[in-house]
């Protein structure tokens, strides 16, 4: 099958000034806008990228520590039959695992160090049900957790606040006193550290403890659970289940989901993520909208070939697809491009960022931060699909008024000073 001339012409023109220097300028401008091309689309890929796997890391190290679906009593009192409700949960296709707790607010004080926390009591028979944290070795310390002996599990950062290690004793402030002659007086219960934890997520390592739920009920004077964690089969279907539970639970129970409990930050996140793309498309406009510039000095360059291929024969349509094909070139060129080295530092930016940080001796993300202590990169399809598709759309763009520009010589004209 013969190939179009259209096209050999183009790519010979993409190709040419190379090696002459009449059209090394032209061939220059025509680098320089493949180059832009390709910096763009890498920069939009590697930056959607490491958003994409901040968002996922952090929700995965989050959902290590609370679960896909809460469902508690109103004002923090105990469920009133906590067995019936996780039977009438569990028939539900989605729910795979359920587990009682108690949630509250403490002191916990060693010495003169004191810290606020979230006190949750578990059950250390279920919460593997919930919760990656209560599996494989991370689990080995709240399996230490034994009713009645007051042990409780901290956070690797709130023992590191405390100045606290495994077997040391603290003592935890309730936030319900004890009624006296002489006023309310707080309660007061001496723990022994059993155990810490690394969920990876600094604002739970830094601000939560875990006891066992009958000490927890004692603690904090409940006659059962105030909640019933949930595990989902499918985690993105959080809300719609919780909506389905709130029709088929009996008693006057509220449930919320993973996505209520931290929607103004994953709002904020893809808020951010929707104006890094547009802002960052801006970048491949501004590179392929060079290509007008630079088909622009072609056509200009190029009009005696343009009068001759006319003369021979050649319509206006046809000389038009030569400079479409010649701008298409240069776009396609530098998408491919871009593509290929976006998806090589995303693919590759846990080995990038830490030779990054040894070299210049900083670090990037400090966990009290940015929640997170590495560079997490997802590259998703839906990013990188329509990224290309942009950057080839606006390329084609560019060619449309230069190539028009270059079918409407005359060839009388271009040839009346050859």
């Amino acid at each position: 099958m013969p190939i179009p001339y259209e096209l050999t012409v183009g790519w010979r023109y993409t190709r040419a000034g190379r090696a002459t220097r009449r059209n090394g300028f032209i061939s220059f401008i025509s680098g320089v806008s493949m180059l832009g091309i390709a910096l763009g689309v890498a920069a939009l890929i590697i930056v959607l990228s490491v958003m994409n796997g901040f968002q996922k890391e952090v929700r995965d190290r989050m959902l290590s520590v609370v679960s896909h679906i809460e469902i508690y009593a109103p004002q923090g009192q105990a469920i009133p039959d906590v067995q019936r409700t996780m039977q009438e949960a569990r028939r539900n296709p989605q729910v795979i695992g359920a587990a009682p707790f108690i949630a509250s607010q403490a002191l916990i004080a060693r010495g003169e160090d004191m810290k606020g926390a979230l006190v949750r009591g578990i059950d250390p028979a279920t919460e593997g049900e919930v919760t990656d944290l209560a599996g494989g070795q991370r689990g080995a310390a709240i399996a230490r957790l034994v009713p009645g002996q007051f042990g409780i599990v901290l956070g690797v950062d709130l023992a590191r606040g405390l100045g606290v290690h495994e077997g040391d004793a603290v003592t935890l402030v309730a936030p319900s006193g004890q009624v006296t002659p002489a006023g309310v007086v707080p309660r007061l219960k001496q723990m022994t550290v059993v155990g810490l934890f690394d969920s990876g997520h600094y604002e739970y390592d830094s601000a939560l403890a875990m006891v066992h739920i009958q000490d927890a009920e004692r603690l904090f004077r409940l006659e059962g659970p105030s909640g019933v964690r949930l595990k989902l089969r499918d985690l993105h279907q959080a809300r719609e289940v919780a909506l389905q539970l709130a029709g088929t639970l009996s008693g006057d129970l509220l449930l919320r989901d993973w996505t209520r409990q931290n929607a103004t930050w994953f709002a904020a996140v893809q808020l951010e993520k929707r104006m890094m793309f547009i802002i960052l498309t801006l970048i491949v406009a501004v590179a392929a909208f060079n290509l007008v510039s630079t088909l622009v000095m072609t056509v200009t360059d190029k009009r005696a070939d343009i009068a001759i291929l006319r003369t021979l024969g050649a319509s206006p349509r046809s000389i038009m697809g030569i400079f479409m094909v010649q701008g298409a070139m240069v776009g396609v060129i530098g998408t491919l491009a871009g593509l290929a080295l976006g998806l090589a530092v995303a693919f590759n930016i846990d080995v990038i960022v830490p030779a990054l940080e040894r070299l210049f001796h900083a670090s990037f993300l400090p966990r009290e931060v940015y929640l997170i202590n590495r560079m997490p990169s997802d590259p998703q399809q839906g990013d990188i699909v329509p990224i290309a598709v942009i950057s080839l759309v606006l390329a084609f763009l560019a060619t449309l008024y230069p190539s028009w520009r270059a079918s409407r010589v005359n060839p009388a004209e271009a040839l009346r000073y050859e």
